[in-house]
């Protein structure tokens, strides 16, 4: 280290975009600190993924256990409150887990809300100073707010998370991976749900029909969409809320969620004062994941990027800058297929490029009805579609999948995606069976 800074290199923020590689970085011999103002792990492990797949769990075994029927006895429903609770045995572990994990590496973990002072300098909660050499800016995304009155009476996804009593009738505002998730999970929880639309489309980012497939069977459930809301305001009176939307329409409900996205977390650090440029997209970055400003660079959901705003991106940039730093590689970054999943009931994955693309190319697209699949009869699967694109040369591009299981078939699928398997190599891949990989690899 020199001696002329505390840090060789300094995170701002101990979410994916740090911790990854953070703790391999510091295990070469590399001193590196870690600041951050929440529990260590930032969103994914505390307030979102890990949160949110063990509340959906037995949604997902309901689902199940109602398709098949008479085969299996009793009536199966979901306890809220220990549902909560088993995702607090999950959570709860996590902050302590991964700083033993920095600190066992060698990092040094710093609890603290940073600001730049200068471009090696950053205080901590106002007071302490630590300077660096280097400084990585990894402090994710954080809930959007509508800009209407009364937007303090609703609610964001932390809080749903948190929910110890179910709400009668929930209202979620928008229909992103995060209104459509927690509009299933509620839904199958026994709440009354609404979703209020921006526009006239949900996950606007996925297939769009397959994502009809999932909106359709939400509404035979009760779900009830409400398009082009335009809505204006929320109101509270008495033990309920009313929401303003539309032509001078009201909704009464019970609970709002404003699920209308996620944006940079980028207030208070100082960025201006230091001149380091960011948009409303992020903090912008070259191909190396350093900033206009020399010695900074930024990592995880808290970048402008061309890539999903997901776990596996930011693991991967954490990963990379690791590399970097310690002068195991030189190159720019090169992002590999970066999956993308929304865990809905069914889910729908995808990986590589899209449908849409894939037919302006003129690729091959082959659409497969898995329902009528042994291995989906199995569960009884009623809605079950995968959908590949293979180009000219018959290497396989691009997959997206509806299906309860279809996260599990695009992983078993991104090796031939991002090696670019040709049809001879993808035959000699022989999978488990029986079991959706070798399912996956049998339609590739």
């Amino acid at each position: 280290m020199s001696a002329k800074f505390d840090f060789d290199v300094l995170y701002i923020g101990a979410g994916h975009g740090t911790f990854d590689g953070a703790a391999p970085l510091a295990q070469t011999g590399v001193n590196v600190g870690v600041i951050e103002s929440g529990l260590v792990g930032g969103t994914c492990p505390n307030r979102g993924c890990n949160a949110k797949i063990t509340l959906d769990e037995p949604v997902k075994m309901t689902r199940e256990a109602q398709r098949m029927g008479n085969i299996l006895q009793g009536n199966i429903s979901i306890d809220w409150a220990k549902n909560m609770e088993h995702k607090q045995e999950i959570i709860d572990v996590l902050p302590a887990g991964l700083t033993k994990r920095l600190e066992d590496a060698g990092a040094k973990v710093i609890h603290g809300h940073a600001k730049f002072i200068d471009n090696h300098t950053v205080a901590i909660d106002g007071d302490q100073q630590v300077t660096a050499e280097k400084i990585v800016i990894s402090t994710g995304l954080k809930p959007h707010r509508l800009d209407i009155s009364g937007t303090d009476l609703a609610h964001d996804s932390e809080d749903f998370l948190n929910l110890t009593k179910l709400p009668d009738h929930i209202t979620i505002i928008g229909s992103g991976y995060i209104g459509m998730e927690f509009a299933t999970i509620a839904n199958e929880a026994g709440s009354k749900v609404t979703v209020m639309l921006h526009s006239d489309k949900v996950l606007r980012d996925f297939y769009q029909p397959y994502v009809k497939k999932v909106v359709d069977d939400l509404k035979k459930r009760g779900v009830k969409f409400i398009e082009n809301s335009n809505v204006k305001s929320f109101e509270q009176s008495d033990n309920d809320y009313q929401i303003h939307y539309g032509n001078e329409e009201t909704l009464t409900t019970d609970w709002i969620l404003d699920a209308t996205g996620r944006i940079p977390n980028v207030d208070n650090l100082g960025l201006d004062e230091i001149g380091v440029k960011y948009d409303e997209t992020g903090v912008l970055v070259n191909d190396y994941l350093q900033t206009n400003v020399e010695n900074i660079y930024a990592s995880g959901d808290v970048i402008s990027s061309d890539q999903p705003k997901v776990t596996p991106a930011a693991y991967f940039e954490s990963k990379y800058l690791m590399s970097l730093f310690s002068g195991q590689t030189t190159d720019p970054i090169k992002f590999p297929v970066i999956p993308t999943v929304v865990f809905t009931s069914p889910r729908i994955a995808q990986a590589g490029i899209s449908v849409a693309e894939g037919k302006q190319k003129g690729y091959q697209i082959s659409e497969n009805d898995l329902a009528n699949y042994w291995y989906y009869i199995v569960d009884k699967e009623p809605i079950a579609h995968s959908t590949q694109i293979h180009d000219k040369d018959g290497h396989l591009v691009g997959v997206t999948e509806v299906s309860d299981q279809a996260e599990d078939a695009i992983n078993a699928l991104l090796p031939a995606i991002e090696f670019k398997f040709d049809r001879q190599q993808v035959s000699r891949l022989v999978g488990l069976f029986p079991t959706i990989g070798y399912a996956a690899w049998h339609r590739a």
